[in-house]
């Protein structure tokens, strides 16, 4: 199997410092999911892992994903703004989509402009130059 340069693409989410963990981690997950199930496999490269004892370990990506901090909402809805319009393929998750139902998730999110939506992150996947410029301002979460 001949493998892509694991420099030439990445994944990266950009979190809200300010919104609790578990909350983010939920964030990430939801994020996550939807910018994968929205790329072609190719561009993924996706890897199956296997022990010494023959079991599988199921698929991950080849490209690194880093994960970042944003001061606040505003600048991860900045960020949104540049990512889009760079074409990048992106999920965000706002305040809006953890409240009860899915239905009552997207009334909420159809009922709020764009600058009253708390932004718990952002996330998305490109070349590592253009990736690394865009996020060239936040910090690694820890």
């Amino acid at each position: 199997m001949h493998l892509p340069d694991e420099n030439e693409k990445r994944f990266v989410a950009v979190l809200n410092k300010q919104i609790e963990i578990g909350r983010l981690l939920n964030a990430l997950g939801h994020m996550t999911a939807g910018l994968v199930s929205g790329l072609p496999l190719e561009d993924l490269c996706f890897l199956e892992y296997q022990d010494l004892n023959q079991t599988k370990h199921p698929n991950i990506s080849h490209y690194p994903f880093i994960v970042l901090r944003a001061d606040n909402s505003s600048k991860l809805r900045s960020l949104r703004n540049e990512v889009l319009s760079k074409g990048l393929a992106y999920t965000d998750f706002v305040s809006t989509m953890i409240l009860g139902t899915s239905a009552e998730q997207l009334q909420a999110t159809k009922m709020t402009s764009e600058l009253e939506l708390e932004y718990y992150g952002v996330c998305f996947f490109g070349d590592t130059l253009l990736v690394k410029e865009l996020t060239r301002k936040f910090s690694l979460f820890n």
